[in-house]
């Protein structure tokens, strides 16, 4: 099983890197661009077989290590 899991910034948190990626945009002449938030994506294989053990592993993953729940909010997708 697979799972994919999106990490963003909550609202309200400056992201400087979003805010780059806007300026560097419009530098390259494309209009019309506002409000660019980055986030990252998490790719892993688990071993978990049945849904809800690989559901509640991911939870505790993203709790633990992969998302700073200050400042991040995460979600994830399970695929087989």
């Amino acid at each position: 099983m697979k799972a994919l899991i999106k990490i963003t910034l909550k609202n309200g948190v400056l992201d400087p890197q979003g805010k780059a990626i806007e300026n560097a945009l419009g530098a390259l002449g494309f209009e019309g661009i506002s409000g660019v938030r980055q986030g990252k994506l998490i790719e892993l294989e688990l071993a978990a077989s049945d849904e809800p053990a690989a559901r509640a592993e991911v939870e505790r993953m993203c709790q633990n290590l992969l998302a700073n729940t200050v400042i991040e909010n995460y979600s994830f997708e399970l695929v087989n």
